[in-house]
Protein backbone atom coordinates (compact mmCIF):
# COMPACT_ATOMS: atom_id res chain seq x y z
CA UNK A 1 0.00 0.00 0.00
CA UNK A 2 3.08 2.13 0.79
CA UNK A 3 4.37 1.93 -2.32
CA UNK A 4 1.59 2.30 -4.25
CA UNK A 5 1.60 5.81 -2.59
CA UNK A 6 4.57 6.61 -3.72
CA UNK A 7 4.23 5.42 -7.49
CA UNK A 8 1.09 7.62 -7.27
CA UNK A 9 2.68 10.63 -5.67
CA UNK A 10 5.77 10.49 -7.94
CA UNK A 11 3.02 9.98 -11.15
CA UNK A 12 1.16 13.32 -9.25
CA UNK A 13 3.48 15.55 -7.84
CA UNK A 14 7.10 15.04 -10.05
CA UNK A 15 6.77 17.56 -12.57
CA UNK A 16 5.15 20.34 -10.04
CA UNK A 17 7.91 19.44 -7.34
CA UNK A 18 10.66 19.84 -10.22
CA UNK A 19 8.90 23.15 -11.80
CA UNK A 20 8.61 24.56 -7.97
CA UNK A 21 12.51 23.73 -6.91
CA UNK A 22 13.28 25.15 -10.88
CA UNK A 23 11.81 28.24 -10.04
CA UNK A 24 13.23 28.75 -6.26
CA UNK A 25 16.70 27.59 -7.00
CA UNK A 26 17.26 28.40 -11.08
CA UNK A 27 18.96 24.91 -11.56
CA UNK A 28 17.96 22.36 -13.15
CA UNK A 29 20.26 19.99 -11.64
CA UNK A 30 19.35 21.08 -8.40
CA UNK A 31 15.63 20.51 -8.31
CA UNK A 32 16.58 17.39 -10.73
CA UNK A 33 18.49 15.53 -7.94
CA UNK A 34 16.51 17.21 -4.81
CA UNK A 35 13.45 15.95 -6.27
CA UNK A 36 14.46 12.15 -6.50
CA UNK A 37 16.28 12.45 -2.97
CA UNK A 38 12.99 13.38 -1.53
CA UNK A 39 10.95 10.26 -3.41
CA UNK A 40 13.92 8.51 -2.11
CA UNK A 41 13.38 9.05 1.46
CA UNK A 42 9.60 8.52 1.26
CA UNK A 43 10.25 5.06 0.09
CA UNK A 44 12.51 5.09 3.17
CA UNK A 45 10.40 7.11 5.58
CA UNK A 46 6.45 6.31 4.78
CA UNK A 47 6.97 2.24 5.23
CA UNK A 48 7.67 3.52 9.05
CA UNK A 49 5.65 6.44 9.64
CA UNK A 50 2.83 6.12 7.74
CA UNK A 51 1.96 8.28 4.17
CA UNK A 52 1.26 11.76 5.13
CA UNK A 53 -1.85 13.46 4.74
CA UNK A 54 -0.52 15.94 1.99
CA UNK A 55 2.13 14.19 0.44
CA UNK A 56 2.71 16.68 -2.15
CA UNK A 57 3.44 19.34 0.91
CA UNK A 58 5.72 16.94 2.19
CA UNK A 59 7.99 16.30 -0.46
CA UNK A 60 8.07 19.84 -1.18
CA UNK A 61 9.50 20.42 2.37
CA UNK A 62 12.03 17.66 1.94
CA UNK A 63 13.06 18.66 -1.28
CA UNK A 64 14.14 21.93 -0.53
CA UNK A 65 15.57 21.10 2.63
CA UNK A 66 17.97 18.35 0.30
CA UNK A 67 18.48 21.14 -1.72
CA UNK A 68 19.80 23.92 0.47
CA UNK A 69 21.71 21.21 2.12
CA UNK A 70 23.15 20.25 -1.59
CA UNK A 71 24.20 24.28 -1.82
CA UNK A 72 25.40 24.25 1.93
CA UNK A 73 27.43 21.14 1.26
CA UNK A 74 29.15 22.50 -1.90
CA UNK A 75 29.67 26.26 -0.09
CA UNK A 76 28.16 28.20 -3.41
CA UNK A 77 24.68 28.89 -1.54
CA UNK A 78 24.90 32.35 -2.48
CA UNK A 79 26.45 31.89 -5.79
CA UNK A 80 23.49 29.57 -6.43
CA UNK A 81 21.10 31.87 -4.82
CA UNK A 82 22.59 34.92 -7.34
CA UNK A 83 21.88 32.44 -10.24
CA UNK A 84 18.24 31.75 -9.57
CA UNK A 85 17.56 35.47 -9.60
CA UNK A 86 19.41 35.51 -12.61
CA UNK A 87 17.54 32.95 -14.18
CA UNK A 88 14.23 33.36 -12.35
CA UNK A 89 13.87 37.46 -12.13
CA UNK A 90 10.82 37.91 -9.99
CA UNK A 91 10.41 41.73 -11.40
CA UNK A 92 10.72 40.79 -14.50
CA UNK A 93 7.70 40.79 -17.21
CA UNK A 94 5.47 38.26 -16.24
CA UNK A 95 4.26 35.34 -18.94
CA UNK A 96 0.73 35.52 -20.90
CA UNK A 97 0.14 32.51 -18.17
CA UNK A 98 1.67 31.44 -14.76
CA UNK A 99 1.79 27.83 -14.44
CA UNK A 100 4.78 26.73 -13.17
CA UNK A 101 4.86 23.38 -15.06
CA UNK A 102 4.13 25.06 -17.97
CA UNK A 103 7.30 27.60 -17.26
CA UNK A 104 9.15 24.47 -16.97
CA UNK A 105 8.41 23.06 -20.24
CA UNK A 106 8.94 26.34 -22.15
CA UNK A 107 12.72 26.48 -20.24
CA UNK A 108 13.04 23.04 -21.58
CA UNK A 109 11.54 23.76 -25.04
CA UNK A 110 14.41 26.75 -25.86
CA UNK A 111 15.49 27.26 -29.06
CA UNK A 112 18.78 27.21 -28.16
CA UNK A 113 18.85 23.77 -27.51
CA UNK A 114 18.50 20.99 -30.18
CA UNK A 115 15.26 19.79 -30.72
CA UNK A 116 16.19 16.40 -29.61
CA UNK A 117 17.78 17.52 -26.10
CA UNK A 118 14.18 19.89 -25.87
CA UNK A 119 12.13 16.62 -26.11
CA UNK A 120 14.89 14.48 -23.84
CA UNK A 121 14.57 16.98 -21.24
CA UNK A 122 11.06 17.67 -21.17
CA UNK A 123 10.44 13.77 -21.09
CA UNK A 124 13.04 13.80 -18.15
CA UNK A 125 12.58 16.76 -16.11
CA UNK A 126 8.62 17.08 -16.84
CA UNK A 127 7.20 13.74 -17.79
CA UNK A 128 9.65 12.44 -14.90
CA UNK A 129 10.78 9.13 -16.95
CA UNK A 130 14.45 7.82 -15.75
CA UNK A 131 16.84 8.29 -18.48
CA UNK A 132 16.28 4.36 -19.44
CA UNK A 133 13.43 5.03 -20.41
CA UNK A 134 14.11 8.26 -22.51
CA UNK A 135 16.92 6.54 -23.92
CA UNK A 136 14.48 3.66 -25.05
CA UNK A 137 11.98 6.47 -26.43
CA UNK A 138 15.06 7.75 -28.87
CA UNK A 139 16.49 4.26 -29.17
CA UNK A 140 19.45 5.51 -28.48
CA UNK A 141 22.13 3.90 -25.64
CA UNK A 142 21.89 5.00 -22.12
CA UNK A 143 24.67 6.43 -21.50
CA UNK A 144 24.51 8.76 -24.32
CA UNK A 145 21.14 9.88 -23.49
CA UNK A 146 22.56 10.60 -19.94
CA UNK A 147 25.25 13.02 -21.74
CA UNK A 148 22.28 14.72 -23.89
CA UNK A 149 20.38 15.71 -20.71
CA UNK A 150 23.48 16.87 -18.54
CA UNK A 151 24.37 19.02 -22.02
CA UNK A 152 21.51 20.49 -22.12
CA UNK A 153 21.07 21.29 -18.24
CA UNK A 154 24.41 23.09 -18.27
CA UNK A 155 23.13 24.94 -21.84
CA UNK A 156 20.37 26.53 -19.99
CA UNK A 157 22.72 27.29 -16.98
CA UNK A 158 25.62 28.72 -18.92
CA UNK A 159 23.01 30.87 -21.55
CA UNK A 160 21.13 31.99 -18.70
CA UNK A 161 17.49 30.65 -19.82
CA UNK A 162 15.00 32.68 -18.40
CA UNK A 163 12.75 30.54 -16.81
CA UNK A 164 9.23 31.72 -17.89
CA UNK A 165 6.42 31.50 -19.85
CA UNK A 166 7.46 33.95 -23.07
CA UNK A 167 5.51 37.36 -23.69
CA UNK A 168 2.41 36.61 -26.04
CA UNK A 169 4.00 38.07 -28.98
CA UNK A 170 7.06 35.55 -28.67
CA UNK A 171 4.99 32.73 -28.59
CA UNK A 172 4.18 32.19 -32.20
CA UNK A 173 7.70 31.09 -32.61
CA UNK A 174 7.97 29.13 -29.66
CA UNK A 175 5.15 27.39 -29.34
CA UNK A 176 6.14 24.66 -32.47
CA UNK A 177 8.98 23.26 -30.46
CA UNK A 178 6.78 22.91 -27.66
CA UNK A 179 4.27 21.09 -29.38
CA UNK A 180 6.59 18.68 -30.72
CA UNK A 181 7.77 18.31 -27.35
CA UNK A 182 3.96 17.53 -25.96
CA UNK A 183 3.26 14.93 -28.80
CA UNK A 184 6.12 12.83 -27.71
CA UNK A 185 5.35 13.07 -24.07
CA UNK A 186 1.64 12.36 -24.93
CA UNK A 187 2.90 9.00 -27.04
CA UNK A 188 5.33 7.82 -24.41
CA UNK A 189 1.75 8.30 -22.08
CA UNK A 190 0.15 6.43 -24.48
CA UNK A 191 2.57 3.51 -25.65
CA UNK A 192 4.98 3.53 -22.66
CA UNK A 193 8.36 2.18 -23.72
CA UNK A 194 9.59 1.37 -20.97
CA UNK A 195 9.47 -2.38 -19.68
CA UNK A 196 9.01 -2.23 -15.66
CA UNK A 197 6.55 0.51 -15.94
CA UNK A 198 2.46 -0.02 -16.87
CA UNK A 199 2.06 -0.15 -20.77
CA UNK A 200 -0.43 2.64 -20.52
CA UNK A 201 0.90 5.95 -18.38
CA UNK A 202 -2.18 7.65 -18.07
CA UNK A 203 -0.46 10.15 -15.75
CA UNK A 204 2.04 11.20 -18.94
CA UNK A 205 -1.61 11.75 -21.54
CA UNK A 206 -2.85 13.40 -18.90
CA UNK A 207 -0.15 16.26 -18.27
CA UNK A 208 0.65 16.39 -22.12
CA UNK A 209 -3.39 17.19 -22.75
CA UNK A 210 -3.43 19.52 -19.96
CA UNK A 211 -0.21 21.50 -20.88
CA UNK A 212 -1.73 21.55 -24.80
CA UNK A 213 -4.86 22.88 -23.33
CA UNK A 214 -3.49 25.50 -21.38
CA UNK A 215 -1.32 26.85 -24.39
CA UNK A 216 -4.41 26.46 -26.65
CA UNK A 217 -5.58 29.54 -24.11
CA UNK A 218 -2.83 31.58 -25.08
CA UNK A 219 -3.18 30.54 -28.72
CA UNK A 220 -6.92 30.42 -29.23
CA UNK A 221 -6.21 31.16 -32.92
CA UNK A 222 -3.38 28.40 -33.72
CA UNK A 223 -4.86 26.39 -35.44
CA UNK A 224 -1.83 23.31 -34.95
CA UNK A 225 -2.61 23.67 -30.98
CA UNK A 226 -6.10 23.29 -31.77
CA UNK A 227 -5.15 20.30 -34.00
CA UNK A 228 -2.62 18.16 -31.42
CA UNK A 229 -5.42 18.54 -28.66
CA UNK A 230 -8.29 17.39 -30.97
CA UNK A 231 -5.62 14.35 -32.14
CA UNK A 232 -4.65 14.03 -28.35
CA UNK A 233 -8.48 13.70 -26.90
CA UNK A 234 -9.66 11.67 -30.16
CA UNK A 235 -6.61 8.84 -28.64
CA UNK A 236 -7.07 9.14 -25.01
CA UNK A 237 -10.95 8.63 -26.11
CA UNK A 238 -10.01 4.68 -27.13
CA UNK A 239 -7.38 3.83 -24.27
CA UNK A 240 -10.26 2.28 -21.64
CA UNK A 241 -10.48 -0.51 -24.75
CA UNK A 242 -6.56 -0.37 -25.49
CA UNK A 243 -5.32 -3.10 -23.07
CA UNK A 244 -6.85 -6.00 -22.54
CA UNK A 245 -8.17 -7.74 -18.82
CA UNK A 246 -4.73 -9.87 -18.89
CA UNK A 247 -2.18 -7.23 -19.93
CA UNK A 248 -2.26 -7.46 -24.15
CA UNK A 249 -2.30 -4.70 -26.45
CA UNK A 250 -5.67 -4.30 -28.62
CA UNK A 251 -5.88 -3.54 -31.94
CA UNK A 252 -7.73 -0.67 -33.06
CA UNK A 253 -9.79 -3.33 -35.34
CA UNK A 254 -10.19 -5.87 -32.36
CA UNK A 255 -11.43 -2.98 -29.58
CA UNK A 256 -14.64 -2.62 -27.83
CA UNK A 257 -15.88 0.69 -29.35
CA UNK A 258 -18.40 0.82 -26.52
CA UNK A 259 -15.54 1.49 -23.91
CA UNK A 260 -14.56 4.68 -25.87
CA UNK A 261 -14.98 7.84 -24.11
CA UNK A 262 -17.60 9.51 -25.76
CA UNK A 263 -17.07 13.03 -23.96
CA UNK A 264 -13.29 13.04 -25.07
CA UNK A 265 -14.27 11.79 -28.69
CA UNK A 266 -17.46 14.78 -28.82
CA UNK A 267 -15.10 17.20 -28.32
CA UNK A 268 -12.01 16.13 -30.41
CA UNK A 269 -15.08 15.95 -32.89
CA UNK A 270 -15.68 19.62 -32.53
CA UNK A 271 -12.43 20.95 -32.51
CA UNK A 272 -12.03 19.42 -35.70
CA UNK A 273 -14.50 20.74 -37.20
CA UNK A 274 -13.96 24.14 -35.51
CA UNK A 275 -10.62 24.22 -37.51
CA UNK A 276 -12.04 22.95 -40.77
CA UNK A 277 -14.79 25.83 -40.79
CA UNK A 278 -11.57 28.48 -41.20
CA UNK A 279 -10.79 27.45 -44.35
CA UNK A 280 -7.12 27.28 -43.72
CA UNK A 281 -4.74 24.94 -44.84
CA UNK A 282 -4.61 22.20 -42.50
CA UNK A 283 -0.63 21.04 -40.58
CA UNK A 284 0.13 18.36 -39.24
CA UNK A 285 -1.29 17.79 -36.31
CA UNK A 286 -4.49 18.91 -37.33
CA UNK A 287 -4.82 16.32 -40.27
CA UNK A 288 -4.04 13.72 -37.46
CA UNK A 289 -6.56 14.94 -35.85
CA UNK A 290 -8.77 14.73 -39.26
CA UNK A 291 -7.54 10.86 -39.58
CA UNK A 292 -8.25 10.38 -35.16
CA UNK A 293 -11.73 11.66 -36.38
CA UNK A 294 -12.43 9.39 -39.17
CA UNK A 295 -11.64 6.38 -36.96
CA UNK A 296 -13.61 7.48 -34.08
CA UNK A 297 -16.13 7.98 -35.95
CA UNK A 298 -16.47 5.04 -37.53
CA UNK A 299 -19.16 2.23 -35.08
CA UNK A 300 -17.19 -0.73 -36.46
CA UNK A 301 -13.94 -1.32 -37.93
CA UNK A 302 -15.94 -2.42 -41.16
CA UNK A 303 -17.35 0.97 -41.60
CA UNK A 304 -13.98 2.63 -41.76
CA UNK A 305 -13.65 4.90 -44.32
CA UNK A 306 -10.63 4.14 -45.79
CA UNK A 307 -10.54 6.19 -48.56
CA UNK A 308 -10.70 9.09 -46.55
CA UNK A 309 -8.14 7.71 -44.11
CA UNK A 310 -5.93 7.72 -47.32
CA UNK A 311 -6.72 10.94 -48.76
CA UNK A 312 -5.70 12.45 -45.53
CA UNK A 313 -2.63 10.32 -45.11
CA UNK A 314 -1.72 11.80 -49.07
CA UNK A 315 -2.25 14.96 -48.04
CA UNK A 316 -0.20 14.23 -44.54
CA UNK A 317 2.99 12.88 -46.50
CA UNK A 318 3.01 16.61 -48.37
CA UNK A 319 3.08 18.48 -45.22
CA UNK A 320 5.51 15.47 -42.82
CA UNK A 321 7.29 13.44 -45.58
CA UNK A 322 8.72 10.77 -42.68
CA UNK A 323 9.24 7.77 -42.67
CA UNK A 324 6.48 7.25 -40.40
CA UNK A 325 3.72 8.59 -41.96
CA UNK A 326 4.47 6.59 -44.76
CA UNK A 327 4.60 3.40 -42.89
CA UNK A 328 1.04 4.56 -41.24
CA UNK A 329 -0.32 5.52 -44.93
CA UNK A 330 0.54 1.72 -45.81
CA UNK A 331 -1.79 0.24 -43.29
CA UNK A 332 -4.49 2.44 -45.45
CA UNK A 333 -3.29 1.54 -48.91
CA UNK A 334 -4.08 -2.41 -47.17
CA UNK A 335 -7.25 -2.27 -46.71
CA UNK A 336 -8.30 -0.75 -50.53
CA UNK A 337 -5.45 -2.36 -52.39
CA UNK A 338 -4.65 -5.54 -50.95
CA UNK A 339 -1.41 -6.05 -48.55
CA UNK A 340 0.84 -7.16 -51.37
CA UNK A 341 1.01 -3.31 -52.79
CA UNK A 342 1.30 -2.37 -49.01
CA UNK A 343 4.13 -4.68 -48.49
CA UNK A 344 5.95 -3.44 -51.36
CA UNK A 345 5.31 -0.17 -49.84
CA UNK A 346 6.58 -0.96 -46.51
CA UNK A 347 9.88 -3.12 -47.74
CA UNK A 348 11.19 0.45 -49.02
CA UNK A 349 11.02 1.92 -46.09
CA UNK A 350 13.80 -0.41 -44.36
CA UNK A 351 17.07 1.37 -44.43
CA UNK A 352 15.08 4.25 -42.69
CA UNK A 353 13.26 2.45 -40.22
CA UNK A 354 14.89 -0.97 -39.40
CA UNK A 355 15.26 -0.27 -35.67
CA UNK A 356 11.63 0.64 -35.46
CA UNK A 357 9.28 -2.03 -34.27
CA UNK A 358 6.27 -1.04 -35.34
CA UNK A 359 8.00 -1.43 -39.04
CA UNK A 360 8.46 -4.85 -38.45
CA UNK A 361 4.68 -5.72 -36.52
CA UNK A 362 2.96 -3.62 -39.84
CA UNK A 363 5.67 -6.17 -42.21
CA UNK A 364 4.61 -9.36 -39.94
CA UNK A 365 1.09 -8.45 -40.24
CA UNK A 366 0.89 -7.68 -43.82
CA UNK A 367 3.35 -10.85 -44.53
CA UNK A 368 0.18 -13.29 -42.63
CA UNK A 369 -2.26 -12.10 -44.80
CA UNK A 370 -0.61 -13.09 -47.60
CA UNK A 371 -0.12 -16.57 -45.93
CA UNK A 372 4.18 -16.03 -45.94
CA UNK A 373 4.13 -17.32 -42.42
CA UNK A 374 7.97 -18.13 -42.00
CA UNK A 375 8.55 -14.63 -43.22
CA UNK A 376 6.06 -13.53 -41.01
CA UNK A 377 7.04 -15.11 -38.17
CA UNK A 378 10.92 -13.93 -38.42
CA UNK A 379 9.21 -10.42 -38.65
CA UNK A 380 7.90 -10.80 -35.74
CA UNK A 381 10.49 -12.09 -33.80
CA UNK A 382 11.88 -8.79 -34.84
CA UNK A 383 9.16 -6.56 -33.58
CA UNK A 384 9.04 -8.60 -30.26
CA UNK A 385 12.89 -7.70 -29.72
CA UNK A 386 12.39 -4.38 -30.34
CA UNK A 387 9.05 -3.66 -29.09
CA UNK A 388 9.59 -1.81 -25.24
CA UNK A 389 5.72 -2.03 -24.12
CA UNK A 390 5.00 -5.11 -22.18
CA UNK A 391 1.18 -4.94 -23.61
CA UNK A 392 2.72 -4.71 -26.79
CA UNK A 393 4.94 -7.51 -27.06
CA UNK A 394 2.50 -9.60 -25.62
CA UNK A 395 0.06 -9.13 -28.28
CA UNK A 396 2.79 -9.42 -30.98
CA UNK A 397 4.24 -12.65 -29.36
CA UNK A 398 0.74 -14.02 -29.60
CA UNK A 399 0.13 -13.11 -33.10
CA UNK A 400 3.39 -14.53 -33.14
CA UNK A 401 2.68 -17.94 -32.12
CA UNK A 402 -0.63 -18.18 -33.71
CA UNK A 403 1.39 -18.91 -37.13
CA UNK A 404 2.69 -22.21 -35.96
Amino acid sequence: MTEAAVVRAHREEWARLVAVLTKRFGDLDVAEEAAAEAFATAVERWPVAGVPPNPGAWLTTTANRKAIDRLRRESRRDDKHGEALTVHDDDAPVGAIDDDRLRLVFTCCHPALAMDARVALTLRMVGGLTVPEVARAFLVAESAMGRRITRAKTKIKEARIPYRVPATEDLPARVSGVLAVLYLVFNEGYLATGPDTDPVRQDLTAEAIRLTRLIRELLPQDGEVTGLLASMLLTEARRPARVSATGELVTLAEQDRGAWNTDLIAEGHGLVRERLATGEPPGRYQLLAAINAVHTSARDIRDTDWSQILALYDHLARVDPSPIVALNRAVAVAELDGPEVALTIVDRLENTLSGYHAYHATRADLLRRLGRSGQSRAAYDRAIDLAGNTAETAHLTRRRDQLR
